[in-house]
């Protein structure tokens, strides 16, 4: 007896083939490496790639070979997404927040063979050039016009690229399991590791993320994603937008409050997506000019100050908290809140909102212990955060850092969490982050997140500094908001009834900023290297 339904293979292709029929004239939006706002469409995206396929082909690129991206949010990086996959090849995009040894060592690990990198970034591949680039073909994503003539890197025109390949080029068929994407670990505790997606966990992670309950997209969406297309798949929207057809506004390099808001407005956004450290201009910029269209803001990356949804909220901005990791492909929480919790005050609302979230179907969430016990739901007991499900990772590109699945088929995050009875995570901690005093744990995101909420405090961080008596003790490291003014006594007074008594930092100092790491989360190894001879009292 046979099965009765089709088999038909679930490739990247698909997508943008399904943008070209149904969504052919909606628009894509980019902010150019050129200067000037360019526009686009699904179909002419398609018709594209389809033209990049075949050059990459007519270049001898093979299925599974790599092809490196190092570039901005923009149209021509969207369609080396579907272009190089559509050949068959992988994708790997280079994050260029990275440091060059990271860059270096990704593209010689990926043994990438072609590399496409927008005009911006020709300096960098300079620096790098010595380590990492003999060998390789070098596209730069521009037009005849704008190619640099005072270089010394040999270097392909994209537009003259995309002339020599055939528009009827047929995307090469992989398996629905072959590799179509690579994304490098940001490497904060050691070399970055790369993480391979393929073709079926991609549209699968898509088709999961653009449900109301979490990315909330459909034909009417105008939508700016602020992450970056080079790191942990855009938050899947260079995915799903296409498939429901949602307009694209893509910021390019112009990442700052100010260009972001003429976007929102001039483009009429109505949702967008970025780490937290992002919206603290634009909210401030928001609450000069008003939202305008924009109606929905998700972040992750690191927890979101409960100032700053306060702020979103007195915009009418609904600023949806998430969660994720690159190895997740990214995404594997969100945290709107559910109809049982509508009787709820205010307070407890927020609190919930805070959280970062529950889990949609196709990711599956639990906490165990050191003996891998797995604990209970009850938003109290702390413990390791695990995930599996067909987005999540199963081993690392080359098998670096060994076997990275339990016996049973689970993937350790190094998140220390809660989840509660309606199954909303709570990140307590990164397991390299947390603070362990006299045997307890101390959270430091919860540290964080309290003092942000003090109104002269833009941004803070704690990290655990050695203690002859307790083992560790917290610092508190924070930035003043912009003409406020606080001090260290006044910060510890609205801690006071807001954590336990133990918990209060036996340090407060101020900085003019914090350092992120590439992919916008605090950088507590830099941090900690910068208080390393710093006596608590």
């Amino acid at each position: 007896m046979g099965t009765g339904m089709q088999d038909w293979p679930l490739r990247i292709g698909t997508i943008i083939d399904h943008a070209e029929r149904q969504h052919a004239t909606r628009e894509i939006v980019s902010r150019s490496c050129e200067g000037p706002i360019t526009r686009t469409t699904y179909a002419q995206v398609a018709q594209r790639s389809r033209r990049l396929a075949g050059a990459l082909i007519a270049m001898g690129i093979q299925p599974g070979d790599r092809v490196a991206t190092l570039a901005w949010n923009n149209a021509r990086h969207l369609e080396c997404w579907y272009g190089i996959s559509g050949a068959g090849a992988v994708c790997h995009t280079v994050n260029p927040r990275l440091y060059e040894e990271q860059i270096a060592f990704i593209i010689n690990d990926a043994d990438d063979q072609v590399i496409f990198a927008d005009l911006t970034f020709v300096a960098l591949l300079e620096k790098v050039a010595d380590r990492c680039l003999a060998g390789r073909k070098l596209v730069l994503l521009t037009d005849r016009a704008h190619m640099p003539t005072d270089t010394t890197l040999d270097l392909i025109c994209y537009e003259e690229l995309l002339e020599s390949g055939d528009p009827a080029t047929s995307w090469v068929e992989v398996d629905e399991n072959a590799p179509a994407g690579l994304c490098y670990t940001s490497g904060t505790t050691g070399a970055p590791k790369g993480v391979v997606y393929t073709h079926r966990s991609n549209i699968l992670h898509a088709l999961m993320m653009h449900g109301g309950n979490a990315l909330a997209l459909t034909e009417r969406s105008v939508v700016m994603p602020v992450v970056p297309m080079c790191h942990a798949n855009a938050w899947t929207l260079a995915f799903s937008a296409p498939m429901t057809g949602a307009k694209l506004v893509l910021p390019g390099p112009k990442m700052d409050g100010g260009s972001l808001v003429e976007l929102i407005h001039g483009e009429g956004v109505t949702m967008s997506a970025g780490v937290p450290t992002v919206w603290i201009d634009v909210a401030a910029r928001l609450k000069e000019s008003g939202r305008g269209t924009l109606r929905r803001v998700i972040t992750a990356g690191s927890a979101c100050p409960r100032w700053m949804m306060g702020a979103f909220d007195d915009l009418g901005v609904e600023l949806v908290h998430a969660w994720g990791m690159t190895e997740l492909s990214p995404l594997g929480s969100f945290a709107p809140l559910r109809a049982e919790m509508d009787d709820w005050d205010d307070e407890a609302k927020l609190n919930q909102r805070l959280k970062q979230g529950a889990a949609p179907y196709g990711v599956d969430l639990r906490l165990v212990d050191d003996a891998g016990t797995e604990l209970p739901r009850d938003g109290v007991t702390g413990g390791r955060l695990q995930a599996r499900g067909p987005a999540v990772v199963s081993e690392y590109f080359k098998g670096a850092g060994g076997k990275v699945l339990d016996d049973e088929g689970w993937f350790n995050t190094g998140d220390i969490a809660t989840i509660d009875a309606h199954g909303f995570v709570q990140i307590t901690d990164r397991t390299k982050d947390v603070i362990k005093s006299g045997g307890e744990w101390i959270s430091s995101i919860e540290l964080e997140n309290e003092a942000s909420s003090h109104p002269a405090i833009r941004e803070a961080a704690a990290i655990g500094l050695p203690h002859d008596r307790w083992g560790e003790r917290p610092m508190l490291v924070c930035v003043r908001r912009e003409g406020a003014h606080v001090e260290a006594h006044e910060v510890l007074e609205w801690l006071r009834d807001k954590v336990a008594k133990w918990w209060l930092p036996d340090a407060i100092v101020f900085a003019d900023d914090l350092p992120h790491t590439a992919t916008g989360k605090l950088d507590k190894v830099t941090l900690r290297k910068r208080y390393e001879g710093f006596t608590l009292s």
